[in-house]
C-alpha cells in the first residue's frame, strides 16, 4: 500500500510509522489520520509498531484545511464530522492495537497529536518537546480522545490543568507526572525509542497482546472481570510455543527466543 502523508517501514517483527509533513509540523489532515489508520489495520507480520515525526515536531495538531473541510477556526479543533470519520478512528486504531506500540515525540504534540502519542502503550520524549492542549484559547475543547486519555493518565485536577488553562506540558514534566514513559536526551531519542520498540517486537506476542487487553479492562471494569480475563490469558499464554520456550529458556539459563507464536 502507498502512503502520501506517512512514511511506513517494515524492519522483520518492527512496523515503523513516521508522520510526514514536517513543512508543517505533522499538523494532522483527515488522510493522515486514516493512513495511521491502515497502516495499523494491516500490520502483516509486524510484533511492535513505533510512531514519530518527521522534522522538528511530531504533530501540531489537526489540519483540516488541507482538505478544505473547514473554516480556519474549525481546523484548529476539529469538525465533528472530521472527528467520526477520520481522527477518533486513527486514534482508536492506535489504542486497540493487537501488539505493543511506541511513540518517540520528536517535538510539540498538540491537539489530535497528543492524543495520538499517549495513545501509545510506550511513549518516550525527547527533552526538547511539550504536550498541549490549547482548545480553550480558541473556545474550543479537546478531542480525539484527550479528555479519556488525560484524565486516566495524570488524574483529574492535572488533566484539568492541562484543558483549562492551555499549558505546555514539558517532556520532564509528563514524566515526572506519569503522562509518558520517559524523557529523554534529544538525540538519544531514536535510539532509546527503537530499542525498546525492538525488545518489544521480540518478545512474547500473545502474552503481550493479552497484557493490553487486561490493562484496558482493569481501567474501566470491575475486579472481578480482570479475574476473569487474567484467567483465561493465562490459559492461552501457557498453551503458546513462547510459553514452552520460556520454561526452557528458564531450565536452561539461557535468554528466551519468542517467536511470537
Amino acid at each position: 500500500m502507498s502512503y502520501e502523508t506517512i512514511i511506513v517501514e517494515n524492519d522483520g517483527p518492527l512496523k515503523t510509522i513516521t508522520l510526514n509533513r514536517p513543512d508543517r509540523l505533522n499538523a494532522m489532515p483527515p488522510q493522515m489520520a486514516d493512513e495511521i489508520g491502515d497502516a495499523f489495520y494491516d500490520l502483516g507480520d509486524a510484533r511492535a509498531v513505533l510512531i514519530t515525526g518527521a522534522g522538528k515536531g511530531f504533530c501540531s495538531g489537526a489540519d483540516l484545511a488541507a482538505r478544505g473541510e473547514g473554516s480556519a477556526t474549525q481546523s484548529k479543533g476539529g469538525s465533528h464530522k472530521a472527528l467520526q470519520n477520520h481522527y477518533n478512528p486513527a486514534v482508536s486504531q492506535v489504542l486497540r492495537a493487537p501488539v505493543p506500540v511506541i511513540c518517540a515525540v520528536n517535538g510539540p504534540a498538540a491537539g489530535v497529536g497528543c492524543s495520538l502519542a499517549l495513545a501509545a502503550d510506550f511513549t518516550i520524549a525527547a527533552k526538547k518537546a511539550y504536550f498541549l492542549q490549547a482548545f480553550v484559547n480558541i473556545g474550543l475543547v479537546p478531542d480525539g480522545g484527550s479528555t479519556w486519555l488525560l484524565a486516566r493518565a495524570i488524574g483529574r485536577a492535572r488533566a484539568t490543568r492541562m484543558m483549562m488553562l492551555g499549558e505546555k506540558i514539558g517532556a520532564e514534566q509528563a514524566e515526572e507526572w506519569g503522562l509518558i514513559y520517559k524523557a529523554v536526551e534529544n538525540e538519544a531519542l531514536m535510539d532509546e525509542a527503537r530499542a525498546l520498540a525492538e525488545k518489544l517486537a521480540n518478545g512474547p506476542t500473545l502474552a503481550l497482546r493479552t497484557m493490553k487487553q487486561n490493562i484496558a479492562l482493569a481501567t474501566d471494569g470491575s475486579l472481578q472481570q480482570v479475574f476473569v480475563a487474567e484467567a483465561e490469558g493465562q490459559r492461552l499464554a501457557g498453551a503458546s510455543a513462547d510459553a514452552m520456550e520460556g520454561g526452557i529458556a528458564f531450565l536452561q539459563k539461557r535468554k528466551a527466543e519468542f517467536k511470537g507464536q
